[in-house]
């Protein structure tokens, strides 16, 4: 059997980029850097750097969350998980580097400020022409962040990530309608939730003014389901769905 030579095979950096969202104003915001200096000194790009040799990926994107954006996991209301590995040759022009990225949501999370190599940090509406193309390959992981967020609106419970511990049924359906682009009628989409086993558990007596006229509304929490049965599926595109979703 032939030894293995490490010296055989180019030696390679390992990164964690992060695509984290939030619903804020009614709109989708995005967590963003300014990179601080080269390569694309002064450019948007997503909140991330290199794997130290003794951490795991999902430690470092930890860490760097928080040295560039001062974002910490917020009472444990930070849900993150992996999204894939992008690995073209050329998409650092320093070395070789392949990227493990992640998709991140956070509810009503605190101001954030630029740390590190990131001269700044802000919550960028999503798909603004303000921030302009990104660093790297940072729009294209954006964007396939985006789409698996949406998708898994459809089939699990995701959307109470991007709600407080209590939530209204607006609030929650302002989610999706953020997420997909697109409005959702009320009264459909409050039968379907409520008809999803485990999805929501309303909290007994509690209930809140959301403006306007009218009774409160009342307050509800994240079920203990996980997957959505039925799933909860987003219109069709250029479809008039009166209903607002479709079954």
């Amino acid at each position: 059997m032939q030894e293995y030579d490490k010296h055989a095979y180019e030696p390679f950096a390992v990164t964690v980029d992060l695509a984290v969202f939030t619903v804020r104003a009614g709109a989708l915001r995005v967590l963003l850097v300014e990179r601080g200096q080269e390569p694309y000194a002064g450019r948007w790009a997503l909140p991330g750097g290199f794997v130290q040799p003794d951490e795991a990926a999902e430690t470092a994107a930890r860490r760097e969350l928080a040295e560039e954006t001062g974002l910490g996991d917020v009472d444990g209301r930070l849900h993150l998980e992996q999204l894939r590995t992008y690995s073209e040759p050329d998409r650092d022009p320093r070395m070789r580097v392949v990227s493990v990225a992640f998709a991140a949501l956070v509810p009503d999370p605190p101001e954030v400020s630029g740390g590190s190599d990131a001269a700044r940090a802000e919550w960028l509406p999503y798909g603004s022409p303000a921030y302009g193309p990104l660093a790297f390959d940072h729009d294209r992981i954006l964007a396939d962040a985006h789409e698996r967020v949406g998708a898994k609106l459809e089939y699990t419970c995701l959307a109470t990530a991007f709600c407080p511990p209590e939530f209204t049924l607006g609030e929650l359906r302002q989610v999706y309608e953020v997420v997909w682009g697109t409005e959702l009628d009320p009264a459909n989409f409050r039968r379907k939730v409520l008809a999803t086993p485990g999805f929501v558990a309303q909290i007994p007596g509690a209930s809140r003014l959301t403006g306007g006229r009218g009774k409160p509304a009342a307050l509800y929490r994240a079920g203990g389901a996980v997957s959505l049965h039925p799933p909860l599926l987003r219109p069709a595109p250029d479809h008039d769905d009166t209903e607002g979703t479709r079954r």
